[in-house]
């Protein structure tokens, strides 16, 4: 039997090419995934792509039903996701264009559904979460680079924003006294349903600028650049999982 990669990104990886879409998965009770799975063979391992704003871009990050997303993956089969992340650089060694492999966050986020344990429970349900992303798939990911020549940062600590707007420039400053390197809208309560669910974790940061108030603004056009060129790295990076 082959191998079952999940992915959950933004559309820029369809740099993967030409994939199969899937039908709609049942993920009843918990609501519809944000779209179908788009499965691609790499070697012997299928590729699960989903694509948590949905193909079209229509839901928010507070907005996403990411529980309904972790259990169609569930449902599949999938037993290990790596989620790609388009985020703001905190840190000065963290600038645009660069790939970080997270390993902690801080969670601001409010008002999201954030467990499958929640009604009619005989006994509260406690996941171990002090190492939020899968040391076991964050190796496997640092080999894949290593192997593909793509260059990534071990390390950082991912704040995870409510969205959909950008943060204010005292927001950013406080989150870099918190010891946060990065800025993202979408990890939680995404990696914590993954270990609810079983699923092995793990979160590929993209940086796509720097966060508010570190520097000028740049152009939506010059973002792009940036995700488009850093994707391509991504691509040789999943490229190189399918032999790890």
């Amino acid at each position: 039997m082959s191998d079952l990669l999940g992915v959950i990104g933004g559309s820029g990886l369809d740099q993967l090419g030409e994939g199969l879409r899937l039908n709609p998965i049942d993920t009843a009770p918990w609501g519809d995934p944000s779209d179908c799975f788009t499965e691609f063979h790499m070697g012997n391992t299928h590729v699960l792509f989903l694509p948590r704003h949905g193909y079209d871009h229509r839901y928010a990050p507070h907005r996403i039903n990411y529980r309904a997303n972790i259990m169609a993956f569930k449902n599949r089969g999938v037993t290990r996701i790596l989620a790609i992340n388009a985020v703001g650089g905190i840190s000065a060694t963290m600038p645009p264009g660069t790939l970080v492999l997270a390993d902690q966050l801080i969670d601001y986020t409010w008002g999201r559904a954030q467990t499958y344990f929640e009604d009619a429970l005989s006994t509260p349900v406690h996941i171990e979460f002090a190492e939020p992303f899968s040391n076991t798939l964050r190796q496997q990911v640092l080999t894949a680079a290593q192997k593909a020549g793509v260059k990534i940062q071990p390390t950082g600590t991912l704040a995870v924003t409510q969205g959909p707007r950008l943060e204010t420039a005292a927001e950013i400053r406080k989150y870099q006294a918190d010891g946060c390197g990065l800025v993202g809208m979408t990890s939680m309560p995404e990696a914590a349903l993954a270990r609810e669910a079983g699923i092995e974790y793990a979160a590929v940061c993209v940086v796509a600028n720097k966060a508010a108030g570190l520097a000028e603004g740049g152009t939506i056009d010059g973002m792009e650049l940036v995700l488009e060129v850093a994707m391509q790295q991504v691509s040789s990076l999943l490229e190189a999982m399918v032999l790890v």
